[in-house]
């Protein structure tokens, strides 16, 4: 069948309708087409139902109401009149329905007007909201455009393009006053650190000058270094150590301080000629005291002639020795000579170690050095070479006390008391530290040629390294006096000795002096000993007037220098 045609006749034998489309409930809608068209229907079309909105001349189709208002049976058409139409399709003008010839009123849904009553409709088309009909069917009979109404069309809010300026806006100014905040919050934060770093500084600055007696107010006897405190007030800790040559034989003895005040170490190094006084007045050296006496008997001894307070003995062996450095992983030392190898099979062979700056020791290395004397060499020489072999095993060494302590355990050696691996192992550490840092140095104590200390020794090394630990002497402790020799007779050193031993006092050799003096002194520093310098005049017979308050030796309460007024056995 023809699409545009599928219609039907109407009830009355008419024209038939014409299908135009379909409403919003999918049903068709007709309208009467004109006798021109009818003769073109096929003979089985069928009757269409709806009505024409736009009133262009159809059949109002019996059984639909699109909106229920009951109009069931078709109208009869009727001529009518396209005058004009409203917006919603109502007729105005000469439309007019039974009342006397008024306008009847519209109502574009179907409904009644305010009579109540249909207005007569000759001919309606149905108009499906946005779905479009035929061509040619979207202007109203007098040509015009169609009015739309408003119910027909969505309307959507469109995003105002102020607004997302405003939103950006808004944004940018939170971020930049964000920003200034985290700025300000940076800067007092910068601020406060610098003021801290200012505060530490200071601080520092005023605890460096307090420290060394550099600070405006503060007087010399303040606790400070060097110059400003004094020896005796100073805090140390001592070690002595002998090096025991197990394959030359002979032994090297060095006294390892701690300053613990000065945040000093020191290698005190100690010659073999050094003269020592047993507990019977005897005179013995350094050497002979360490092969005879033991380390308890030497350590006694050293703290009588130099004042000290050592706490402990270390034997060290160069076996243990060559342990040692191999343990801390070898040394460097600026060897000062070429060293052979003791193992060497012929002569002229390379030597074991050889001479400069810089030079890697491993263990073997470093006891070959230690303990090396080359031909018309006296034992300072030696000596010092030990001292720059423990200075590097100290550098070699860890900082951390309990390392040091499995390191000396792992040497195997038996200690003697005191000392013990825990005590051995922070001591080193400490000093390791020191020695790390550039606060660690060697010394070595200068000595007469018969063994005896001199006045620089006393100062320079004895009062100045060693002063700190002297130990204060019991109230009924002999008295301890030394005694230098200047009336040009050696034997006057050996008759005083004997006198003032008799005489319940310690002896101490100063030495002998290098020119004779006429008049013998007899010295006392503290004036707690001027009775027992009083005393040390009558026993050796010198004048009264000889006794004076002045500068003592370091390791005497009264030194005494014979002159050649002195008279033994007077």
């Amino acid at each position: 069948m023809n699409d545009r045609y599928d219609a039907g006749y109407g009830a009355d034998g008419g024209a038939p309708y014409e299908l135009v489309g379909y409403d919003e409930y999918g049903r068709p809608v007709y309208r009467q087409a004109t006798d021109q068209q009818a003769q073109q229907y096929d003979a089985y079309q069928q009757q269409g139902y709806g009505y024409d909105p736009y009133r262009t001349g159809g059949h109002q189709q019996p059984g639909y109401d699109p909106y229920g208002t009951g109009a069931g049976a078709p109208q009869q058409p009727q001529a009518p009149s396209y005058d004009s139409y409203d917006s919603y399709g109502a007729q105005q003008g000469t439309q007019q329905d039974g009342r006397s010839g008024q306008d009847a009123p519209y109502d574009p849904y179907g409904q009644l007007g305010q009579t109540g009553q249909q207005p007569p409709v000759t001919e309606q088309t149905a108009h499906i909201p946005q779905q479009p009909g035929p061509a040619g069917d979207d202007q109203e009979p007098d040509g015009s455009a169609p009015e739309y109404r408003t119910e027909q069309f969505a309307f959507v809010e469109e995003p105002d393009g102020d607004s997302e300026d405003v939103i950006d806006w808004m944004q940018f100014t939170e971020n930049r006053t964000e920003r200034r905040e985290e700025a300000k919050r940076r800067a007092r934060s910068r601020i406060i650190a610098l003021a801290v770093v200012f505060a530490l500084v200071a601080a520092g600055g005023v605890g460096y000058l307090w420290y060394a007696g550099k600070l405006p107010g503060v007087s010399d006897s303040g606790t400070g270094t060097g110059t400003t405190t004094a020896a005796g007030a100073q805090k140390r800790d001592v070690v002595v150590v002998h090096l025991h040559d197990t394959t030359n034989g002979g032994t090297a003895t060095a006294l390892l301080v701690d300053n613990t005040t000065t945040e000093q170490g020191t290698t005190v190094l100690l010659p073999n000629s050094l003269a020592l006084t047993g507990d019977d007045g005897s005179t013995t050296t350094l050497a002979k005291s360490v092969e005879d006496d033991g380390s308890e008997g030497t350590r006694t001894a050293l703290d009588t002639v130099l004042g000290t307070d050592i706490e402990g003995s270390w034997r060290l062996d160069t076996p243990f020795l060559l342990t040692l450095v191999d343990l801390v992983g070898n040394i460097e030392v600026d060897t000062d000579t070429d060293v052979p190898d003791p193992d060497a099979k012929k002569k002229g062979e390379a030597p074991l170690v050889k001479k400069g700056k810089g030079q890697t020791l491993s263990g073997k290395m470093a006891v070959a050095y230690a303990t090396h004397r080359g031909s018309g060499e006296d034992q300072n020489a030696q000596l010092e070479r030990f001292g720059q072999v423990m200075h590097g095993v100290l550098r070699k060494m860890t900082s951390d006390p309990d390392a040091a302590t499995v390191t000396v355990q792992t040497l195997g050696q038996i200690l003697e008391p005191p000392l013990t691996d825990k005590d051995l192992g922070a001591f080193l550490a400490r000093l390791s530290e020191r020695a790390k840092g550039g606060d660690h140095k060697s010394a070595l104590l200068p000595v007469q040629e018969d063994g005896t200390l001199t006045a620089e020794a006393s100062d320079s090394v004895v009062k100045d390294v060693l002063g700190g630990t002297a130990k204060s002497p019991d109230k009924n402790a002999a008295v301890s006096v030394s005694v230098r020799n200047a009336t040009g007779t050696k034997d006057n050193t050996e008759k005083a000795r004997v006198v003032l031993l008799n005489g319940g006092f310690t002896f101490r050799d100063a030495g002998a002096a290098g020119a004779a003096e006429a008049s013998s002194e007899v010295v006392y520093a503290d004036a707690a000993d001027k009775e027992n310098a009083t005393e040390v005049a009558k026993t050796l017979g010198l004048p009264a007037d000889s006794v004076s308050k002045g500068k003592t030796s370091a390791n005497a309460r009264v030194s005494v220098v014979l002159g050649q007024d002195y008279e033994p056995g007077s």
